[in-house]
Order: C-alpha cells, then sequence, then structure tokens
C-alpha cells in the first residue's frame, strides 16, 4: 500500500480535526503518504478510514447511549487500515480517533510535543480494531489553576481529547488570576516579570474558547465573582480591593458582626445578603445576561464567595441557612434562563457552609442544574471509597461557627444528604492534583487514592470528576493524570495495567525500574507525614522508617540514598534514540534532584527540627526557582514553592523573599 485514504463524512471543526490528526500521526508512524478527502456518504465497499459521526453511517452503527448532549459514544471497526472510526457527535468521533490510535500503539504521556510516543508501524496496519464503548462517566473535565501560560493552557486543551476528557472549566470570566501568577513569575524573582493585563487575559480566555470549540469540548466558565462583579468591585482574583466600597453597594454585603464590610479585605471571599431580593435580582440579571452574550458556554457555574462562616446575619437572612437562600437564587436563575429561552447548565455547589442541605427550598428545574459536591477540607491520604459504607453524622448547623469534615464518613454524610433533596445531575469537584500532589513526590500514592475515588464515583451517585488542578503536573511522571482520564473512561481497568501501560510508554524498555522507584520515592516521603495527619508517636514512626532504608547516620540519607543510587540508570538512559523516552529521563533526573533537596527538609521536620527544616526549606526553594526554565512544562514551580514552603514553616516574607510586590 503506497497511500492511506481517509474519507471525513462532516465538516464540523472536530471531525476535520480528528481526519488531521490520523493523517498526521500515521503518516509519522508509516513513512507513507496519507491522503485525507471529504465525502458526502459513506460507501462500504471503498477501501480506506472512514471517519465521521454516527448518523453518517445510516444502519451500519447502532447507537446505545442515552442521547445526552454530554455523553460520549465511539464506534471502531477497522481491519488492515480499512473501516469506520466513528463517534455519537464531532467531539467523539475526535475522541475515537485518538482511541484508533491508541490501539496501534501510540501514547501521550504528557501535554506538548516531546509527550508523544509515536511508534514504527508497518504497512499494510496489521491491527484490527473492533470498539464500540461509552464511558463510565459523564464529566470528564479539567478545572483551571495554579500558574499558567498561554502555551502551557493551549498544550493541556490539545492533550485532553487525546487520553478522553471531554470538558474544560475556566474559574472566573478572564481566567486573569492564573495566568498573572506566571507572567508576573510569582515565587520567582530569577525570571523577569513580564506585562500583564486584564485585558490580555480577556483575549487569551477567548482564544481558549477557540481551542476548545475546535474540539468539541464542553466549556464550563466562571464560578468565581457573581459576588462582586455585579455590584460594581472586581473579582479577578484572591485579591485584597483598596479602592472605596462604593456606598449603594455595602448594603448587599453580608452583615457580619454588626458591620457591612469585605471579608478580609476580599472582594471573592465576601458574602452577600442573599436574604434581599434586590442582591438576588442584580445577581440573576448579571448571570442571565452573560448567559445570552455567551451561548458557547455550556455549563456556567453559579457560586458563593469562596469564604466561610461570613454569612449574613441581618434580620433578612439569620433565619434561613445559606443553602435555603442559594437554592431560591438558583431558582430565581432559572426562571430568568428560561423567560429568555437559554439552555444553559447551572452548576451549584456544595461546599463548605453551604454543605448543610436545604431545609425548605427545592430546586424546580432539576434538569436546567448540575450539583457539585467540592469536599475542599477532605484527606488525601484516604479514598472516599473508605467511607462509602460508613455512617457519618452531620453536625448541627450554626451560623458562623462551622467547622468543616475531613473524614471519608463526614463528607459523605453531607453528600447523601443533599441527594435526598437533589436527583439530577452532579459531579466531583476535587483536589488531587491542586495542592496534595507535591506532598507525594513519587505521584504513586496520590494516584492510588485517585483511582479509587474515581472507581467510587459512581457508587456515590455522582457522574464524573472536575478535576480543581495545576496544569503542569508531569515530574516525575503523568500517572495521576492518566489514572483521571482512563479510569472515567472506563473504570473496570486495573490500576496495575494503567500505570504499567504509562511508565512504558513513557520510558521505554526499563520502566519497571521507574515504577519502582518512584513507589519507594512515594513511601519514604511519607505524605501523611506532610499532610500533617501524623501524631508524636506517627513522627517517631515517620523518623525510623526514613532511618531504615539503609541505616544512615541521619534519617534524610534514607532517601537521598535511594535517589543517588538510583542516578546512574537515569542518565544511562537520558540519550535514547525515541525523543519521548528521552525527555522522560531527563525530566526524572531534574526530579532526582529535587528529592535529593526536600529530603533533609522533611527529615528535619520529621525530627522537630524546625530551624533546619526551615534552612533546608529554603535551600529547596532556590533550587526549584533555578530549574523553572527546564521543568516549567512539567511543574507549577509558583505552586510547588507555596505548598512545600508552606509545610516546611516558611514565612510569606520568606517565600517572597528577593520579588517585588506590584500592584494587580
Amino acid at each position: 500500500m503506497d497511500t492511506l485514504h481517509i474519507y471525513r463524512l462532516s465538516d464540523e471543526e472536530p471531525v476535520r480535526l480528528a481526519a488531521a490528526e490520523l493523517r498526521k500521526v500515521l503518516s509519522r508512524a508509516t513513512g507513507i503518504e496519507v491522503r485525507v478527502q471529504a465525502r458526502a456518504r459513506y460507501e462500504e465497499d471503498v477501501s480506506g478510514l472512514w471517519v465521521g459521526p454516527f448518523a453518517a453511517f445510516s444502519d451500519h452503527i447502532e447507537q446505545r447511549s442515552s442521547g445526552h448532549p454530554f455523553d460520549d459514544e465511539i464506534h471502531i471497526e477497522v481491519c488492515r487500515g480499512n473501516g469506520i472510526v466513528a463517534g455519537v457527535h464531532p467531539r467523539s468521533v475526535l475522541l475515537a480517533a485518538y482511541r484508533y490510535l491508541t490501539e496501534l500503539g501510540c501514547r501521550w504521556v504528557r501535554p506538548g510535543q516531546d509527550g508523544a510516543y509515536i511508534p514504527s508501524l508497518g504497512m499494510p496496519l496489521e491491527a484490527s480494531v473492533s470498539i464500540h464503548e461509552t464511558p463510565s462517566y459523564r464529566h470528564r473535565c479539567v478545572c483551571i489553576e495554579g500558574a499558567v501560560s498561554w502555551e502551557h493552557v493551549r498544550d493541556m486543551i490539545e492533550w485532553l481529547p487525546k487520553v478522553g476528557f471531554n470538558a474544560y472549566f475556566v474559574q472566573f470570566r478572564e481566567a486573569y488570576q492564573f495566568f498573572v501568577r506566571w507572567y508576573e513569575h510569582e515565587l520567582n524573582p530569577r525570571l523577569r516579570p513580564e506585562p500583564f493585563t486584564v485585558e490580555d487575559a480577556r483575549d487569551l480566555t477567548q482564544r481558549i474558547r477557540t481551542e476548545t470549540k475546535k474540539r468539541g469540548l464542553i466549556l464550563h466558565m466562571v464560578g468565581h465573582g457573581w459576588t462582586c462583579e455585579p455590584f460594581g468591585i472586581p473579582g479577578l482574583g484572591w485579591i485584597p480591593y483598596e479602592e472605596p466600597i462604593p456606598e449603594e453597594t455595602r448594603q448587599y454585603l453580608a452583615e457580619v458582626n454588626g458591620k457591612r464590610d469585605l471579608w478580609g479585605g476580599i472582594p471573592l471571599n465576601t458574602n452577600l445578603c442573599y436574604g434581599n431580593p434586590a442582591t438576588r435580582e442584580i445577581m440573576v440579571r448579571e448571570i442571565a445576561e452573560y448567559a445570552a452574550e455567551h451561548p458557547e458556554v455550556q455549563i456556567l457555574h453559579l457560586w458563593l464567595a469562596d469564604g466561610s462562616n461570613n454569612y449574613c446575619e441581618c434580620p433578612l437572612c439569620r433565619d434561613h441557612r445559606p443553602s435555603d437562600l442559594y437554592v431560591k437564587l438558583c431558582n430565581e436563575v432559572d426562571a430568568e434562563l428560561t423567560r429568555r429561552g437559554l439552555p444553559t447548565k447551572i452548576v451549584f455547589l456544595i461546599y463548605v457552609d453551604l454543605l448543610w442541605p436545604p431545609e425548605t427550598e427545592r430546586i424546580a428545574n432539576p434538569d436546567r442544574f448540575i450539583l457539585m459536591f467540592a469536599p475542599i477540607t477532605r484527606t488525601y491520604t484516604t479514598s472516599f471509597t473508605a467511607g462509602a459504607t460508613g455512617q457519618g453524622t452531620i453536625p448541627p448547623f450554626v451560623r458562623n461557627q462551622l467547622t468543616f469534615p475531613n473524614t471519608p464518613e463526614g463528607n459523605l454524610a453531607f453528600l447523601r444528604s443533599w441527594q435526598r433533596v437533589f436527583q439530577g445531575d452532579s459531579f466531583d469537584f476535587d483536589y488531587h492534583l491542586m495542592w496534595d500532589h507535591f506532598k507525594d513526590p513519587g505521584y504513586y500514592g496520590i494516584s492510588e487514592v485517585l483511582y479509587e475515588d474515581i472507581r467510587g464515583l459512581r457508587d456515590l451517585g455522582l457522574y464524573g470528576l472536575n478535576s480543581c488542578q495545576v496544569q503542569r503536573c508531569f515530574l516525575p511522571t503523568g500517572l495521576p493524570m492518566m489514572v483521571i482520564a482512563r479510569t472515567l473512561w472506563n473504570r473496570d481497568l486495573p490500576f496495575e495495567e494503567i500505570a504499567d501501560d504509562l511508565y512504558q510508554a513513557t520510558f521505554g524498555a526499563d520502566w519497571k525500574r521507574v515504577k519502582q522507584y518512584t513507589q519507594t520515592l512515594s513511601e519514604l516521603f511519607d505524605p501523611p507525614f506532610l499532610r500533617g495527619e501524623r501524631d508524636d508517636v506517627g513522627r517517631r514512626e515517620t523518623v525510623r522508617k526514613l532511618e531504615q532504608v539503609p541505616a544512615e547516620a541521619s534519617p534524610w540519607r534514607a532517601q537521598a540514598r535511594r535517589v543517588e543510587r538510583f542516578l546512574p540508570v537515569i542518565e544511562a538512559h537520558m540519550d535514547l534514540p525515541d525523543p519521548c523516552h528521552a525527555r522522560s529521563w531527563r525530566y526524572l533526573k531534574e526530579h532526582a534532584d529535587l528529592c535529593m533537596a526536600m529530603a533533609p527538609a522533611v527529615a528535619a521536620l520529621a525530627r522537630g527540627d524546625q530551624e533546619g527544616a526551615r534552612e533546608a526549606g529554603l535551600r529547596l526553594v532556590d533550587l526549584v526557582r533555578r530549574k523553572e526554565r527546564r521543568i516549567h512544562r512539567v511543574l507549577d514551580v509558583a505552586l510547588f514553592i507555596r505548598t512545600i514552603g508552606r509545610a516546611l514553616g516558611l514565612s510569606e516574607e520568606e517565600l517572597n523573599r528577593g520579588r517585588t510586590d506590584r500592584k494587580t
């Protein structure tokens, strides 16, 4: 075969991209010419790859999914390079194209060109692929967080459908907070700040819309900001507001301890007087206007303030739970969207004070809404599955004096109480890769918790995961992200199968040694200790464990020696012929340096040597800053510094040392 033909049966952007990606990858893998042609109808007797939506194949494909616009379904029936690559709608066609390439041996182990492993394939393509699947979960989404450049976000969006995700979430209206962290190089004075404005952020957010539309990805937007932007106060991020509060606005702020003011000076953390109908009317109007102006936003998040224990105590509010007034607001939004004929789905969240369910109000139109369970105070030492059969209790609601659960049983008790009053669509909004993964340098333990969490979502009555996370979490490997992607698609895949496949694609022939090495790192660094979950007995056990492997004069040497012994293996593989494998080993060398700097800081903390932990922590911070130019595609340095720096006892002044503060 001198030429491989691809016949495209639709002109929609995701289908065009599916055909183009098949052409690009198969040309590289086979070395032969691959041509794409548009065709009006399917011709079964014509050889080639036929690519398009189910409807283009008439009676040749039986649709099995519900037909919900957010549900995916793929059909692949290909033998020796001839057959059908199809999806129930354009996004699913793109997912099917990448799935076919995956079945041929292609892998995308991280975002960016150096994350693609493309094997050499002979012609004709010998593999026969026969698949008809619907994913285990409807919601398979990544949410923007951390510090990001345009290139970081673009690479993530390009990567998502390659591994089966179907949605992307941009917090705020313009994601300024996340972009400015990168362009001003927060927490890294070694990099020169770059000018960046709110208008720049808006331009980049428009580019995000373009990139998601090109792939047919479901676009989630906003969440933060509805409690300040409609009232003339910017809500660009967790930024103090230094201007005078407009007098006409003050009446809408929550009254706490007899005063209506910004909570801690930060608009985004400030709740409102939701019992005041005028407050809700202003919010409803703004939300409806946004939905009307942005029909490309299929899912719009309606969140309240990001603070807690600061709900209004005035006579209009104090006799109602926050969730009752929240549901009232949601119903008013639904009524206005219905009046305007807008189909936008609205996400409402159960989070901090809103964990306590409404006593009297109920969602009037469940089809409009998606429940978002956001257990931000949970532990990541234990999966939610550990609490699935437990009987957690809900403490009494005491306004502005609440404590929030960290156990699986405690969190699930709140979820079940909400599910008794709302039986509609829902997903878990979780933070495994926001902060916690930094405390597990091997990424192996957090991946196991992720796997169990995702497998159990269906049993908890949740329809998927929206992962609130840094975009760059691929050092030392992309295992956590691959676990999310593949388990959301098929919850029955064994964890070891996912892990082995990822390590082999990432590192090549010696992948088993890397897997064992990263497993050991996850154990030695003792993530529960770094989470602050060890008592004095546990701390002594941590030190004892570190001293065992092998016995050394100081406990941190166990960690450092484990890395040192593996360095020759790393260095022997840094120039492998495959560019993906070679880059992976080079990243592993950078990661080894970080581990050897982090080990003494963790051990000093375990011994109770606060000054030693602080000094070693400062050396670690300096090292990661110096490495940022080389590792920024796989590690969010700003969030690493803030998370690990705080865990090691570094002050804000020490974290910001050398950085000139700039008003945003």
